[in-house]
């Protein structure tokens, strides 16, 4: 548990000591800020469906870049043998890293609650579906950073590792359009696959198992897949 700690503290101190984090809340903050300002002006309602869709697409776009260089710049910089011949589990290595991203979309999700609380402020919003979309955004980040770190753990070079978790997050959210067109119960199978069926659901304000377990489910089998391609090396 120590180890784990230390690596941890490695790894937040990696995270938010680099610019990249600031310039990636910033860029989200105001996009968001101004998408929620033109929304609500043009809407007169007191709701966050619209900003959690957008977020669900911006939060798709940002994602390969906290991510690419979790193992990436650790091979770049020739210090992940010396990391992998410490008294240190790779389960360990792995989910340091992954909670490390994590605390990040935490703190861009944080910040963004201000949205909601200008909508008290000024209003009387509904609270169940800002719950939900706020569970879902989070779960939905949590696959989208294990499946980073996923890409990561398999390439040494940072932009092909974004690259190849921006294509499967381009792929997996319009694979819907696509699957409709598929003979049963292949369309099913395929339609099930979409990340915007499964978020769907938590931005209009229902929670059900089946999306959770989908995006629990992506986390933990890429975390072990992590797991494997770095105990491989």
């Amino acid at each position: 548990m120590r180890s784990f700690a230390v690596l941890l503290q490695k790894e937040e101190a990696a995270l938010f000591s680099a610019p990249i984090a600031y310039v990636l809340m910033t860029v989200f903050l105001l996009i968001m800020g101004y998408s929620f300002t033109l929304t609500l002006f043009l809407s007169h309602q007191p709701s966050m469906v619209h900003i959690f869709f957008q977020m669900f697409v911006l939060f798709g776009l940002t994602a390969p870049l906290i991510t690419m260089r979790l193992f990436a710049e650790e091979r770049k910089l020739k210090t992940l043998e010396v990391l992998l011949t410490a008294p240190v589990s790779e389960v360990a290595i792995v989910l340091a890293k992954y909670v490390a991203a994590m605390s990040l979309v935490v703190v861009m999700l944080l910040l963004s609650t201000a949205y909601a609380a200008a909508l008290a402020w000024f209003g009387d919003p509904d609270f169940g579906p800002i719950y939900s979309g706020y569970l879902g955004l989070l779960l939905f980040g949590s696959a989208l950073v294990s499946t980073g770190l996923l890409a990561s753990a398999l390439t040494a070079n940072q932009v092909i590792a974004a690259l190849i978790t921006l294509s499967v997050f381009l792929l997996l959210w319009i694979i819907d359009n696509f699957g409709w067109l598929l003979p049963s119960p292949a369309d099913t199978m395929v339609v099930n696959l979409s990340l915007s069926v499964h978020f769907r659901p938590f931005a209009v304000g229902s929670i059900y198992l089946s999306d959770v377990g989908f995006f629990v489910s992506v986390t933990l089998l890429t975390l072990v897949l992590s797991v494997r391609a770095l105990a491989r090396r």
